[in-house]
């Protein structure tokens, strides 16, 4: 990874991991202790993550994720992004595995260290919005 800019390892993490589809290549960019915080509470360990991202993976099929926008401090110790994730539903938030097609927004903040190594995200989704849309009756 040396060499590149926060954003651009930042957005590597995003294509590679997440529109692969791909848990096993976490370990090319998180440290071990790595952290994940949601408004649901912290996933801690890079295990742990990986556990968490592949049940997330089953429960939206053809799941891509489209980066908006990255950018980052000055010293590159922090990236933000915004996204959108599209795919199908299989289950998210508890609901009826139906296939119907899902888009939702959110923000990230990533704590990068000079090894370019990912530390810590935090993470921001507009959950409320799409569990309205996954259980609307008038969109079916």
């Amino acid at each position: 990874m040396a060499g590149r800019s926060s954003v651009e390892i930042v957005e590597a993490f995003w294509e590679e991991v997440w529109n692969g589809h791909n848990p096993d290549k976490i370990d090319d960019f998180v440290v071990e202790d790595f952290v994940i915080t949601n408004p649901g509470g912290s996933i801690e360990g890079r295990e742990k993550f990986k556990a968490w991202f592949a049940a997330f993976l089953d429960q939206v099929h053809d799941l891509r994720l489209e980066v908006v926008e990255s950018f980052q401090n000055e010293d590159g110790s922090r990236v933000a992004s915004r996204w959108i994730v599209r795919g199908r539903n299989n289950g998210l938030l508890g609901t009826e595995p139906d296939g119907q097609p899902i888009s939702f927004s959110g923000t990230a903040v990533w704590a990068v260290r000079e090894d370019g190594k990912l530390q810590h995200n935090w993470v921001e989704r507009a959950t409320w919005e799409l569990y309205q849309q996954l259980t609307s009756t008038s969109g079916r």
